[in-house]
This record gives structure tokens, C-alpha cells and sequence, in this order.
């Protein structure tokens, strides 16, 4: 069996701010509680991403972690400036020192950071699951949220993930 580390990407107070929240945030913060209880339990890594650039200014409170997921002891907090998690961080160096060889990612924003590190994680090696209903994104000028979240669900479900929904996932 291959050894799984849960990756939680960019879950920070700004996206939850009331002049602009993130769609269904209420629900993505549920659910990513759930699947974090359920790692910790069963002993599985959890990686946390934190992205750092004007917007999530080092520091601030737009930067945090949401409270609601926030890391332990124990947990691992990389960060990154670039929507590629690996690109420039100490994440790919992290996961080798652990054996890890299947990544559980969720977290935000699903046509960037979600997007780029799913396929960075394939190209690396990785078996990749994402938590199909576990990222979420804002409406574009075109796309609403939701639309966005089903077209990158199934593109990246085509090619560089295994889908599994929240109540789906097991760690052993």
C-alpha cells in the first residue's frame, strides 16, 4: 500500500471574506474539517499550503489559515508564491522524506492552485486523489463557480486524479 499524505491547499481567511466570499465556503470548510479529522485519526501527513503574495500578505490575517482547519502539532505548513505547490517550496523534498506516494488534495482555488498542483503532483509520480467536492473558486466573467469545479473536475479526473467526494475517502 502506498504511503498518503492529505495536502490542504490554500485555505486562508481572505477567500472567506463577506465582500467576497468563496462560493459554498461554508460547506468546503465542513468538509474539509471531516477529511482532516479522519487523517489525523488514522495517523495520516497533513500538508498544508499557504499561499503568500499582495493579496495574502505574510502575517495578516487575510494570510491565516482558516481557523475553522487551522494546522497542529505536528502538521506541516509550506509556502508558496506561485499556484504550483512544488514550484520553489519544500513540498516535493517533504513528501520524499516521508515516502510519501499518493497526495489527498483539497483547498482552494480550483481553476489555479488546485488545477496546477494536481498535475505537478502526476508529473512528479504522485497517485493523486482530489476531494471532488472539497475546492472551491469564485464566478468568472464567463463561468459560474460551480461550472468551473465540474470542468476541472472532470479534466483533471480524465488524466491526473482518482475523484472521490468527502465521505468517500479512507485512510488506512
Amino acid at each position: 500500500m502506498q504511503k498518503t499524505a492529505l495536502l490542504i491547499v490554500d485555505v486562508q481567511n481572505a477567500m472567506f471574506d463577506e465582500a467576497n466570499p468563496i462560493y459554498d465556503g461554508t460547506q468546503l470548510l465542513k468538509n474539509l474539517e471531516d477529511v482532516i479529522q479522519r487523517a489525523r485519526a488514522a495517523n495520516i501527513p497533513v500538508f498544508f499550503v499557504q499561499h503568500n503574495d499582495e493579496e495574502f500578505k505574510t502575517g495578516t490575517p487575510a494570510w491565516e489559515i482558516h481557523p475553522a482547519i487551522a494546522p497542529i502539532k505536528g502538521d506541516v505548513v509550506i509556502q508558496k508564491r506561485t499556484p504550483d505547490s512544488f514550484h520553489g517550496t519544500e513540498l516535493y523534498e517533504k513528501l520524499q522524506a516521508e515516502r510519501i506516494k499518493h497526495l489527498v488534495i483539497a483547498g482552494n482555488q480550483t481553476e489555479y492552485c488546485i488545477d496546477t498542483t494536481c498535475r505537478r503532483a502526476f508529473s512528479l509520480g504522485f497517485h493523486v486523489t482530489l476531494v471532488k467536492d472539497a475546492h472551491r473558486t469564485w464566478d468568472s466573467g464567463t463561468l459560474s463557480a460551480k461550472q468551473i469545479i465540474a470542468h476541472h473536475n472532470q479534466v483533471l479526473g480524465n488524466a491526473f486524479a482518482t475523484l472521490m467526494e468527502t465521505k468517500e475517502i479512507q485512510f488506512f
